[in-house]
């Protein structure tokens, strides 16, 4: 077993790129402390596996702050194989409490006292703004306790120069997402998935019986999750803290449900968040709503409260890939801090990990509640910041439709197509693209089965009610085909012509981009092209040019690491077991590399990154020793088209020959499950916020150009819309030309590719990790995009 200070994993050995992170002499605390959130335990390990890789040693904290005050057993040195296993577990192995003594200084005293004497002067906290704020103070006083310490005799005054400063790093465990500087916190992700399973399960009943639902989800001070559900399962009503009904509510609500009923909607779901407010700070209880639903309008009314179901089960890939992602960031800037350096928390900015002040961001988490508590309600909402903000407008332009006389008419057609293999969330998508391109007064019309339909004329008028209840559907609903328009380019023009399409979007993956290229190039030959088009990326295998996520990747994602954690289960069961499992992709192995992460996998094969047979064999002596540990098991993916020779089939028989009486071996070909099932909270809320963007896009296009009989003719009137790092980017098809390898039909550069040395660390091998991009403290206040895009928040 290595022990943390293990001498096989010394500075000499580090790659180029950490050789000035060197963590020898280190010692790093991690806790977690406040509410439990699923994806914790995935922190821990990142935390704990990064450290050991640089040197340092690493100590559990367990029971939070209160496990700092006792010390003694509560304070035990972390080994790699104390962290396996617990990347599928919920809440946390190293437990959580709340500390009434660390609020005192005598208690700060006591804590101070068992760090100095093992040599801690790193912390990672773990938790909520509560959390975050104790290890401030706590960073502050920790010169004056270790004086005070020696003063009493407690410590030796060489411990005082030693250790003279304290080092904090936080994250941000919360299921409530209610901490300012952060798109997603550790745990929203997974708890939205509890949510929206209920929410699911409970809308077949409902339909069944006519009923009106009312469903309680967390959030005391922010109401995130009750927003982001209502977003991903249409509800009618959704009640929030930050953004309280107006006056009047009541009627306006229950003339609402009356009206979905009228339009042969045959059930209601409302969203109410536990701590929603009216306009006084009265607060709105899920039973006050259903006994006035009951008394205004008749309707078989029904209360369901989910409450720590939310907190419960295991985490989703996004909140393992975020947590393990953030957990090796915090290490980083433990390693460069210095006596200077303020206590800082490591979080997400669109696709993109960053440093940001501890205290800023808690000074703003604090000034939403103060906002709230003053009735300064639109503050409140801007503060809790863009990503919150966003689904606010368009939760608002999505739920309630306008009378017509309410919506000026543009006289514009704008058509929606799927295009390529189905990916959940392209019915969100459409939906979404339906219902905005209604409220902004155009006619939306449909083209059902992709380029080959839109030959044959398949266009039909798609209305506000028509894509009811379509976000918790999986596939297409409009039908999809691969075919690309290039043998029909003079059916399609003539489609556009009868039918006057003014714009054009397309919901698909790879083949929608080739689609767009052949279109943009019949532009001279065909006039009728010759009109805003712009691109949605939407394929499981995310390979799409101009976009770091595409709708459907993480649901495939989600299977993925639920097959691999069901596989691995068996695995331990029956010990010294290696498990192959091929995974879809086309040549893009982020399916592969990503649900390696999530799932912990010892190695994962990709494209990108060619092997050999001295690869295969260096992985099989890998888990030969790993075999010989308490870590009884192996996972090993395989992108299906990583190489020609090396099949599954090969490397599967390659493994139990040289495994042969060390381990034996099995495969899984998970095949087209990945493109299946009910989208998960992330593609339905990413493919209607992303659609509803593409549509205020060709919004101002065709603006711009009413009444002049304008034609399109420049390259940013076909675009590829997608989230690059931290902004949302319109770029035209033809300049992604260049970065596109075709013939493998892959993007040139991947941005995840950054991450493959990650997974590669914390399953123990050696690995070069580029920490040039490894976030720079930066100001909250300075959070906008850069100079040639929006902020995209996930």
């Amino acid at each position: 077993m290595r022990k943390a200070n293990d001498p096989s994993i010394s500075s000499t050995s580090l790659p180029k790129y950490l050789e000035h992170l060197s963590g020898d002499g280190k010692a790093i605390g991690v806790l977690t402390s406040g509410g439990d959130a699923q994806g914790m335990n995935a922190a821990v390990r990142a935390v704990v596996r990064m450290g050991i890789y640089v040197g340092a040693k690493v100590f559990f904290i367990y029971e939070g702050y209160q496990g700092m005050v006792d010390g003694g057993s509560n304070i035990v040195e972390a080994t790699w194989e104390s962290v396996s296993s617990i990347l599928q577990v919920g809440g946390t192995i190293i437990g959580s409490a709340r500390c009434q003594a660390f609020r005192n200084r005598e208690g700060r005293l006591k804590a101070a006292c068992n760090l100095v004497r093992l040599g801690i002067t790193n912390l990672c906290v773990i938790g909520g703004d509560g959390s975050l704020t104790g290890a401030n103070i706590f960073r502050k006083e920790w010169n004056g306790l270790l004086e005070e310490l020696a003063k009493n005799g407690e410590i030796d005054k060489d411990a005082v120069q030693k250790h003279s400063y304290l080092n904090v790093v936080g994250m941000v465990g919360s299921i409530d997402n209610d901490f300012c500087g952060t798109d997603m916190t550790i745990g929203t992700d997974s708890a939205l998935h509890r949510i929206i399973e209920v929410v699911d399960a409970i809308m077949t009943t409902a339909q069944s019986h006519q009923r009106t639902f009312v469903l309680e989800v967390m959030g005391r001070h922010c109401g995130y999750l009750a927003l982001v559900s209502a977003l991903a399962c249409g509800a009618d009503w959704v009640f929030l803290p930050e953004s309280p009904p107006e006056e009047g509510w009541e009627e306006n609500m229950c003339f609402k449900l009356s009206e979905n009923r009228a339009r042969k909607k045959r059930l209601n779901i409302i969203i109410v968040a536990e701590g929603a407010i009216d306009t006084q700070n009265k607060p709105i209880t899920s039973e006050k709503i259903k006994e006035l639903v009951v008394k205004q309008l008749g309707f078989d009314t029904r209360v369901t409260i989910l409450g720590h179901v939310q907190r419960g089960g295991t985490p989703s890939a996004f909140d393992r890939i975020l947590a393990s992602r953030m957990g090796v960031e915090a290490v980083l800037a433990l390693l460069e801090a210095t006596p200077e350096t303020p206590a800082c928390v490591v979080s997400l900015r669109g696709n993109h990990a960053v440093r940001l002040p501890l205290m800023e961001c808690v000074q703003m988490t604090q000034d939403v509640q103060k906002a709230m508590d003053e009735r300064r309600f639109k503050e409140a909402v801007q503060l809790r910041g863009r990503s919150f903000e966003g689904n606010l407008k368009i939760y608002k332009r999505l739920a309630i439709r306008l009378p017509d006389d309410k919506i000026t008419k543009s006289n514009c057609n704008v058509a929606v197509i799927n295009v390529g293999a189905p990916a959940a969330g392209m019915n969100a998508a459409v939906r979404s693209a339906v219902r905005v391109g209604i409220a902004d007064g155009h006619r939306m019309l449909a083209v059902y089965d992709g380029f080959d339909g839109f030959a044959k004329g398949n266009v039909k008028e798609i209305g506000w009610g028509d894509v009811g209840g379509w976000t918790g559907q999986g596939g297409s609903i409009l039908g999809t085909k691969r075919t690309l328009p290039g043998k029909n380019l003079e059916k399609i023009a003539e489609q556009i012509r009868s039918h006057s399409i003014n714009a054009l979007l397309i919901i698909g993956g790879f083949e929608a981009y080739l689609g767009l290229l052949e279109l943009a190039a019949a532009r001279e030959k065909h006039e009728a092209f010759c009109v805003p088009m712009v691109m949605v990326p939407a394929t499981v295998s995310n390979n799409v040019p101009g976009s770091d996520f595409s709708i459907g990747a993480d649901t495939a994602l989600n299977t993925i690491t639920d097959t691999c954690d069901r596989i691995k289960q068996s695995a331990s069961g029956t010990k010294r077991r290696v498990f192959i499992i091929e995974t879809m992709g086309g040549y893009c192995g982020y399916l592969a590399n990503m649900g390696g992460l999530a799932a912990g996998a010892d190695a994962a094969y990709i494209f990108e990154e060619p092997f050999d047979i001295r690869d295969l064999q260096s992985n099989v002596e890998h888990l030969t020793k790993k075999m010989k540990t308490t870590i009884q098991r192996g996972l090993i993916l395989r992108n299906e088209s990583c190489s020609v020779n090396y099949t599954t089939d090969f490397i599967y028989q390659l493994y139990s020959e040289e495994g042969k009486g060390v381990f034996d071996c099995r495969k899984n070909v998970l095949g087209h499950m990945q493109q299946g099932g009910a989208p998960s909270p992330f593609d339905r809320n990413f493919g209607t916020k992303i659609s509803a963007r593409a549509m205020a896009w060709i919004n101002d296009k065709l603006k711009g150009s009413q009444g002049t009989g304008k034609k399109f003719v420049s390259d940013d009137s076909i675009c590829v819309l997608g989230i690059s790092k931290r902004d949302l980017l319109f770029q035209p098809v033809t300049e992604l030309r260049e970065k596109t390898d075709f013939e493998h039909r892959i993007p040139k550069e991947q941005w995840w590719l950054k991450l493959r040395p990650l997974m590669k660390i914390l399953a123990k091998y050696e690995a070069s990790y580029d920490v040039s991009d490894a976030g720079k403290l930066e100001s909250l206040r300075h959070q906008q995009g850069t100079s040639h895009g929006e902020p995209a928040a996930i």
